[in-house]
C-alpha cells in the first residue's frame, strides 16, 4: 500500500497576498481557487515538478498564520533557487552548506518558513 503526501496546509492572513507571493514570486502553479461559501475559500498551489501541493485559504485550517515552519522542498541547485527567489523580490537567506545538503531558506509574508535543499552527492 502506497502512502503519498499530496497536500500541506499553510495558514495565511491574506489569501490574495499569499496567492500572489507563491504564484508570481516563488513560481508555484495555481491549481484551484474556489470559494465554497461565505466562510470558506480553497486555493491550491503546486511547486513546479512536485507531487505535493499546498493549500491556503479561509476556513480551511485552525493553524495560526506564520506557524507553518517545517516545509522542506528538494531542488536540483541551491544557488539557482536562491537566484530565482531574489530576482523575484523574495528575501532569502544565502546558501548554507551542511553535510546533508545545501540549503536556502525564505519566509512568506506571514512568516511561514521554507527550506529548499539541494541533496548532497552521496558516494
Amino acid at each position: 500500500m502506497d502512502w503519498r503526501i499530496e497536500l500541506v496546509f499553510v495558514p495565511v492572513t491574506d489569501v490574495d497576498r499569499a496567492k500572489e507571493f507563491y504564484a508570481d514570486r516563488v513560481g508555484f502553479v495555481v491549481d484551484h481557487d474556489h470559494r465554497v461559501d461565505d466562510a470558506t475559500r480553497f486555493v491550491q498551489l503546486t511547486p513546479p515538478g512536485s507531487a505535493c501541493s499546498i493549500a491556503i485559504g479561509e476556513g480551511i485550517t485552525d493553524m495560526t498564520p506564520g506557524t507553518q515552519n517545517a516545509i522542506q522542498v528538494v531542488v536540483p541547485d541551491a544557488d539557482e533557487a536562491l537566484d530565482h527567489l531574489r530576482r523575484n523580490g523574495v528575501e532569502a537567506d544565502g546558501v548554507e552548506e551542511l553535510a546533508w545538503g545545501r540549503f536556502v531558506t525564505f519566509a512568506d509574508p506571514d512568516g511561514n518558513r521554507w527550506a529548499l535543499q539541494q541533496l548532497p552527492t552521496w558516494q
